[in-house]
């Protein structure tokens, strides 16, 4: 029996469905429909046949590590539980030297990859930067440098009196390999200004990314979802990022980002359910055709739920982590003290039915299990 003939669909979702398993293109009405489906058994059959094409049975992982320079920034985002002012309680600006520490630390337990981002701070420019890239690549030359959103390489060019391209070859000269893809938030203009009034606009994001592509320097992309968006904003969103993609194919992945409550302001509304994430990775894998890989970030969604979305089109779930990170933390995720080592990342896999694969950050197998 055919995937199609498992399902019983709504001749509108039976299109939708012919569409996707023959490798076609859906538009973004009918990635609204697709939200709005109640049927999650329908959504993962889909989501998986996608994930196939890109990544057979294997599901990815790394040993990576990150670095967060300091929560101290001078955006205000209202959902942000992870930011502090200079001296208030609770913050942290980390030199050099310290850094290159953690990373020696790191180095011990043999990651491959280094991930550093933080706050936008007020006073550490481009070169700031710069020189920290280069002390970690003098201590690390082996490890992969994925660094910097593009909120903060938008306000560390700004205050180095550089444009994005100057200092973008500023960086990737320094070390620079790869970015993450935070600070995208939500695209929609108007949630944007609500949400986040003094970050960087949506249109600037896009700009850095594609900058940054068409310089040789991959990048990851996220959504931040469950605050105040509906499915129409959700689609727009992940239109943007497989627009862009069409234009440079500079992206590596897509992480959607759960809005977690604790300790912001937006503390009184409710979570998403597990239904409504899994439900969201299904349909940004089946919408973001050339996007090759799509990432469960355990950290903010649990062990358990990050298992669950292996049936839903994902197919990464980042890496061991090493308990070095407090954004999703200190905002009350599931993991408090996230950390996890190769075993247990290879047994989650495993027990789903897929094949577990030890990757390097540009998703080269190093090892398979």
């Amino acid at each position: 029996m055919s995937i199609l003939e498992s399902l019983t669909l709504p001749a509108s979702l039976k299109e939708i469905a012919l569409k996707v398993l023959a490798g076609n293109r859906i538009s973004p009405e009918e990635a609204v429909e697709l939200y709005e489906s109640n049927n999650l058994s329908a959504l993962g059959l889909l989501a998986g046949s996608v994930k196939r094409r890109h990544s057979s049975d294997y599901v990815y992982f790394n040993k990576n590590f990150h670095i967060e320079p300091t929560n101290i920034c001078i955006n205000h985002c209202k959902f942000c539980s992870y930011r502090r002012n200079p001296g208030q309680k609770g913050a942290w600006e980390c030199s050099i030297e310290e850094m290159v520490e953690m990373v020696e630390r790191n180095l011990l337990k043999g990651a491959t990859e280094v991930h550093i981002v933080g706050g936008v701070h007020p006073d550490r420019d481009v070169r700031f930067y710069a020189d920290l890239l280069r002390a970690v690549r003098e201590k690390a030359p082996g490890v992969h440098i994925k660094a910097f959103t593009a909120v903060e390489i938008d306000q560390m060019c700004k205050m180095g009196n550089l444009s994005v391209e100057e200092g973008l070859q500023m960086l990737k000269e320094a070390g620079l390999e790869s970015m993450p893809g935070g600070g995208a938030e939500i695209f929609d203009e108007t949630l944007r200004a609500e949400i986040c009034p003094d970050k960087t606009d949506s249109a600037g994001w896009l700009q850095i990314h594609g900058a940054a592509h068409r310089m040789g320097i991959p990048t990851n992309a996220t959504m931040l979802y469950g605050l105040k968006e509906n499915y129409h904003h959700r689609v727009d969103h992940l239109r943007r990022l497989r627009d862009l993609q069409d234009q440079t194919g500079g992206f590596n992945a897509f992480i959607p980002l759960k809005f977690r409550k604790a300790n912001n302001l937006y503390s009184s509304r409710k979570e998403t359910t597990v239904v409504e994430d899994l439900k969201n990775y299904a349909v940004a894998r089946i919408f973001l055709d050339n996007i090759p890989h799509l990432k469960a970030y355990w950290p903010m969604i649990g062990k358990q739920v990050a298992q669950l979305s292996l049936f839903f089109g994902v197919d990464d779930l980042d890496g061991t982590i090493d308990d070095s990170t407090r954004i999703y933390s200190m905002a009350g995720a599931e993991e408090q003290n996230p950390s996890a080592s190769t075993a247990e990342l290879v047994e989650m896999i495993r027990t789903a039915g897929f094949r577990p694969a030890e990757r390097d950050t540009l998703y080269n197998i190093l090892a398979t299990f």
